[in-house]
């Protein structure tokens, strides 16, 4: 790490707590002119640090910056093992991950930004991601999956944000068949998994697992249009100053958790519980035409199961379902 990325770790590990330029840097053995320089590289960068004369450098406690330090002392074994990068902008997780699978990047990289200027949901519709009240981060896979068990990816990731989300705000979720995550009828998170498959063997080369979630309302609110069917788990701002952190490394730690077990499917219960309109009236979306029909069930390989009014029956592994509200 960088004198700069050592000295937001001690800060952040000691939210409030003061530490003189001279103790910096005699734990880092660096000069105190480098210490100074990293304080005010890291001021510029939006953190929140006071420098007392006779007390030293202090980090607020209401900061709520994303960074690699403030994720990983949240990390357990498991989600230790990946490797953080955080950005302040990019264009899209995603296609960066994407970039870094093409080029051979090993398994367990994750790509993090405050926020993303060309963010995409499924079809390539675009995906809101202001910045500094959202979670964008992408997760590179290299499972020994078929095209066909991809799907397990997409929806263990949706009961590790659910059960992150609930955990951290104590508040309850849905799930929206496949992936979407949902709070009081609107979306709160949204989920795109992108793969490159192996033609010699028919398994993925590799898998890119991008989420996004709204953690607190933007000060401008949701775009025309957006607000009606978006949402945030919190409608005034964090209630606390390292909640998105810590929730980066609660969805982490769960998913971890069910992708190193995945074919054993130990989400599922979790799923099937969140699973918003089971018996209820759908649209089933093809080819830009809809159908009603009803949500029956949801089996072992995560298909919907739907009954048309003419009595027929479908197991439905891809496309859209627009839910009756």
């Amino acid at each position: 790490m960088t004198v700069k990325e050592h000295i937001l770790a001690l800060l952040d590990s000691n939210k409030g707590k003061y530490f003189s330029g001279e103790d910096i840097a005699g734990r880092l053995s660096v000069t105190r002119s480098a210490v100074w320089k990293a304080i005010k590289a890291l001021q510029s960068d939006g953190y929140s640090i006071q420098a007392v004369t006779n007390k030293g450098y202090s980090l607020s406690p209401q900061t709520d910056i994303l960074s690699t330090a403030a994720v990983a002392k949240y990390l357990d074994a498991r989600g230790q093992k990946l490797r953080l990068e955080v950005f302040k902008s990019v264009a899209s997780t995603n296609e960066l991950v994407k970039a870094l699978a093409s080029g051979g990047e090993a398994e367990g990289k994750v790509i993090l930004s405050e926020e993303q200027t060309a963010g995409r949901g499924r079809k390539g519709r675009p995906f809101f991601s202001p910045a500094g009240t959202g979670i964008y981060m992408s997760i590179l896979l290299r499972p020994r999956l078929s095209a066909a068990d991809a799907t397990l990816l997409t929806t263990s990731a949706a009961v590790a944000v659910a059960l992150a989300i609930e955990s951290v705000s104590g508040l309850s979720t849905q799930i929206k068949w496949v992936n979407d995550v949902f709070m009081n009828g609107k979306k709160v998170c949204g989920i795109l998994t992108e793969a490159s498959l192996s033609l010699e063997n028919e398994w993925l080369d590799y898998a890119v697992l991008g989420i996004g979630i709204n953690v607190a309302l933007p000060a401008a609110g949701f775009p025309a249009g957006l607000s009606e069917i978006a949402t945030s788990i919190y409608q005034a701002g964090n209630p606390e100053g390292d909640l998105r952190n810590r929730l980066t490394a609660e969805v982490l730690n769960r998913f971890m958790g069910y992708y190193e077990q995945l074919k054993e499917r130990l989400f599922l219960p979790e799923y099937r519980q969140r699973m918003m309109s089971l018996g209820e009236t759908v649209m089933v979306v093809k080819e830009h035409q809809e159908q009603a029909a009803t949500a029956v069930d949801i089996d072992n390989d995560c298909r919907l199961k739907v009954r048309y009014p003419n009595g027929d029956e479908e197991y439905l592994s891809s496309g859209e379902v627009r839910i009756l509200l």
